[in-house]
C-alpha cells in the first residue's frame, strides 16, 4: 500500500531550493519510502528517529541520501495511510535535526 504523501510548507519550500540535479533523485527516494515508511524494524524504509542534541524527534524518521548529502524527515499516521514530509535538508545532521524539531512543533506532529 502506497501511502499518501503530504509536505508541511517549509518542507516544499525545502524541495524547491534543492539544485535541480538532486530534485528527481529524492522525489523517486520518497515514493519508493511511501509504500513503506515504517520503521525498519517493521519491515520498513524508515530509520526510527528519538532524542538526538537536545531535539525530540520521538515518532519520526528519516531518510538519508547519503551520495547527494540529503537527509529527509518525515512522520507516519499509520492508520490514516499518510507520510509527512517535515524537512529535506542538505545541512549537518544538528542542524537538520534542531530544524525538524522546531518545525514539529510547529505543526504539532
Amino acid at each position: 500500500m502506497n501511502y499518501q504523501i503530504n509536505f508541511i510548507p517549509e518542507a516544499l519550500t525545502d524541495m524547491k531550493k534543492l539544485d535541480h540535479s538532486v530534485r528527481p533523485q529524492v522525489v523517486k527516494g520518497i515514493q519508493k519510502v511511501s509504500q513503506n515508511p515504517v520503521s525498519i524494524y517493521q519491515g520498513g524504509y524508515g530509520k526510527p528517529l528519538g532524542n538526538k542534541d537536545d531535539s525530540n524527534l520521538t515518532g519520526l524518521f528519516k531518510i538519508k541520501f547519503r551520495g547527494i548529502g540529503i537527509r529527509v524527515v518525515y512522520s507516519v499516521e499509520e492508520k490514516q495511510g499518510v507520510m509527512t514530509i517535515i524537512i529535506v535538508s542538505v545541512r549537518a545532521d544538528n542542524q537538520v535535526y534542531q530544524e525538524a524539531s522546531k518545525r514539529k512543533s510547529k505543526h504539532n506532529l
